[in-house]
């Protein structure tokens, strides 16, 4: 019977000191994939982020609402598999580079201009900061 209780005892303490990193890990910033997957990599892209421009982007778009232009339309929106697929420091899937709108005159006004060689470009209701050579994406804004 004693041994019993030590045999007990010492499986109990090993199921309690295996379990301890389990707990420690906890909930962190792990490399997931995702539409924010890269919202807090601390990366500074010199000026050329859309949330900075967050409040112009919103109130052009309130105001065209009501004659959006191509890109924007509901008859443009992507498929979720598509739109899963736009995502910063990513490439521009191969299907969607025939489906991309230059951002109108107004928009672009409101907006910084782009970097060397980027466009500001409309794809499935997305406004996207494009690398045109590389067909990187810089940045996503979604309305």
């Amino acid at each position: 019977m004693k041994r019993f209780k030590w045999m007990f005892a010492a499986a109990l303490g090993v199921c309690l000191l295996s379990g301890t990193p389990v707990l420690a890990q906890g909930n962190g910033n792990g490399h997931g994939k995702g539409h924010n997957k890269h919202a807090d990599d601390g990366e500074d892209r010199g000026g050329y982020q859309y949330n900075h421009h967050e409040r112009e982007i919103r109130a052009w778009y309130s105001q065209s609402e009501s004659h959006l232009p191509l890109g924007l339309a509901k008859k443009d929106r992507l498929p979720p598999g598509l739109e899963k697929q736009l995502v910063r420091n990513g490439t521009l899937p191969p299907g969607l580079q025939k489906r991309l709108y230059p951002a109108p005159a107004e928009l672009e006004s409101q907006l910084p201009p782009p970097p060397p060689g980027c466009a500001h470009v409309l794809v499935g209701g997305n406004l996207v900061l494009l690398n045109r050579k590389t067909n990187l994406i810089v940045d996503v804004f979604v309305f």
